[in-house]
């Protein structure tokens, strides 16, 4: 069979029809072995020893036929004949020669970079697949995990080269988070235009990245990009003044709880059109979303729901702890989506347990997205002592969005280490699911459909969450259909950053845009606080966190 044209350089389709009958039966005869050396990546010095000098001799007319130019992959198999181009040496692409420049200290500690051997499984183009959304919409291999982590070693290779020690530098800004003068950064910052720095590309490519996280479980070496992101960001920003967006990101949940306080007055301040376009250009944040009216506060005096105390749930006999749900509140959902907590209380007593809201507390996921390390491990420290002493009463504990809580398993464990506690966060599902066993199934009670929109850092880093999920709706005679979705493209508060809206509409393009259309919205359950908000922004409807299905299921 002869190899078809459009897989040759458009200017030699005349030459492939000159394919004489000979060259036809050697591809067919040695073709195999020729496609079958690529596996082996580039070894190619080692070919003509390897083949033979007859065979590769063959290989090399096979070459001439189909590349006599030497354009496809130049010199990693073989060269055409009468070529004078040579073949790729192993000396030039090992991998190993560079990274070996890197201290071990440093190569251990950032092993979710080093240990990429190349698979090449994020460039996945599937919609359906959480893998690396920037890479799918941008078609651009330094947006994807392989990039991103090559990019991070050559940097490291780079300030080992000029005798900076990263983790040394690290220590400092541990110490001192601005590191560097404010007038200093500013110099540094106006002379990007004409002093080159390494760093800038590896800042472009991690610009793009949503840390959805997906990275860190799909990929088969765990390749963990938002943490190695963090880390870079935390010091590029240590020698480059930061965008004004970085700073309001970071600081969004000391200020919630104050605007909360007025939420008719910052709502109609955000729906302004001079606000809005101010904020896109001074600070290059758009779509704020508006706060919940009436406020969480307003909504569970109006429900049994008991408020904090610690003594006196302290003074609750150990056999009676479990009756009770201690509801981890998170900054997203507490004060944009507060319906939902609000069913979730419901949903808790419907079950016959006492659902306790705990006062609020920063889980500071954003301000590790963007780098602000520092102020991460404080809030973090805080919050996880807050939560061990609450943990030790015996309540579960149980979040709603699903991001937030695997944030304390995540990045809390990453940055404190051994003195983040033993206290457990669950996600709505989680805590349901042994729950079943209490109660007997029912019958199917609602014909129509619910359709399942899974957060994408849940699907990957709790793979049974949709199984579970379904058998939830199951027991309380509802039908549950999963849907097939990669990233919403929100991430957070990516969606909102000015320069990432295109990006963020991209890649809400691909699964989420399609599916919606076609199905009725109002069945369509969406786990995600980020989610539901990109829902929202493009689609202008209201989607349900499923719990608040299962609550109408048990309301029926």
């Amino acid at each position: 069979m002869r190899p078809a044209l459009d897989m040759c350089d458009p200017e030699q389709e005349s030459l492939m029809h000159q394919i004489s009958d000979e060259v036809v039966a050697l591809v067919a005869k040695y073709g195999g072995l020729m496609w079958g050396e690529h596996g082996k990546g580039f070894r190619s010095e080692y070919g003509p020893e390897f083949f033979g000098e007859e065979l590769f001799g063959e290989l090399r007319r096979i070459k001439s036929a189909c590349d006599p130019l030497n354009k496809m992959n130049p010199g990693k198999i073989c060269t055409p004949l009468e070529s004078e181009d040579e073949l790729v040496k192993v000396s030039d692409v090992k991998r190993g020669t560079y990274d070996r420049q890197i201290p071990v200290q440093i190569r251990d500690s950032f092993s979710q970079a080093m240990e990429c051997n190349g698979n090449g499984l994020c460039f996945n183009y599937d919609t359906a697949s959480p893998m690396c959304p920037s890479m799918k919409v941008t078609a651009d291999r330094r947006h994807s995990p392989k990039g991103r982590a090559g990019l991070v070693r050559e940097w490291l290779r780079q300030l080992s080269e000029q005798g900076f020690d990263v983790l040394d530098l690290e220590n400092e800004t541990k110490q001192n988070s601005s590191a560097k003068g404010l007038i200093e950064k500013w110099r540094n910052t106006f002379n990007k235009r004409h002093e080159y720095d390494f760093s800038h590309e590896v800042y472009e490519a991690m610009n793009g990245c949503l840390a959805c996280k997906a990275c860190a479980s799909q990929c088969p070496i765990k390749v963990d990009v938002p943490s190695f992101r963090a880390r870079f960001l935390n010091l590029y920003y240590t020698r480059y003044q930061r965008p004004a967006k970085d700073y309001l990101v970071a600081n969004i949940e000391t200020m919630l709880p104050y605007m909360a306080k007025v939420p008719k007055v910052v709502n109609f301040a955000l729906k302004q059109n001079l606000v809005q376009s101010l904020t896109a250009k001074t600070v290059g944040y758009v779509d704020a979303p508006l706060l919940s009216v009436p406020t969480l506060k307003s909504r569970i005096k109006q429900q049994p729901i008991s408020e904090f105390n610690l003594e006196q749930l302290q003074a609750i006999p150990q056999g009676q702890r479990q009756d009770y749900v201690c509801i981890v509140q998170d900054p997203f959902t507490s004060f944009y989506d507060a319906q939902v907590v609000e069913d979730f209380a419901k949903l808790i007593l419907k079950l016959g347990k006492k659902p306790v809201m705990l006062p609020f507390k920063p889980n500071g996921k954003a301000t590790h997205i963007k780098g602000f390390l520092a102020k991460f491990a404080k809030s973090a420290k805080s919050t996880a002592e807050f939560l061990e002493q609450v943990a030790a009463l015996g309540m579960p504990l149980v979040g709603v969005d699903p991001a937030l809580v695997l944030c304390y398993r995540d990045e809390y464990d990453e940055i404190l280490g051994s003195e983040r506690g033993d206290f457990d966060v669950l996600t709505v599902h989680e805590w349901m699911t042994p729950l079943l066993a209490e109660s007997e199934p029912k019958a199917i009670a609602d014909a129509e459909e619910w359709y399942l929109f899974a957060h994408c850092t849940e699907k990957t880093k709790m793979p049974n969450a949709e199984k579970e999920w379904g058998a939830i709706f199951s027991h309380f005679g509802g039908r549950l259909t999963t849907v097939p979705v990669g990233c919403c493209g929100m991430a957070g508060t990516f969606g909102h950053e000015s320069d990432k809206l295109q990006m963020s509409k991209d890649i809400y393009g691909l699964s989420w845009a399609p599916k919606l259309d076609q199905l009725p919205k109002e069945r369509c359950l969406v786990t995600g606080y980020s989610c539901r908000s990109q829902v929202k922004r493009f689609e202008q409807t209201t989607t349900k966190h499923p719990l608040q299905a299962v609550l109408l299921l048990l309301s029926q």
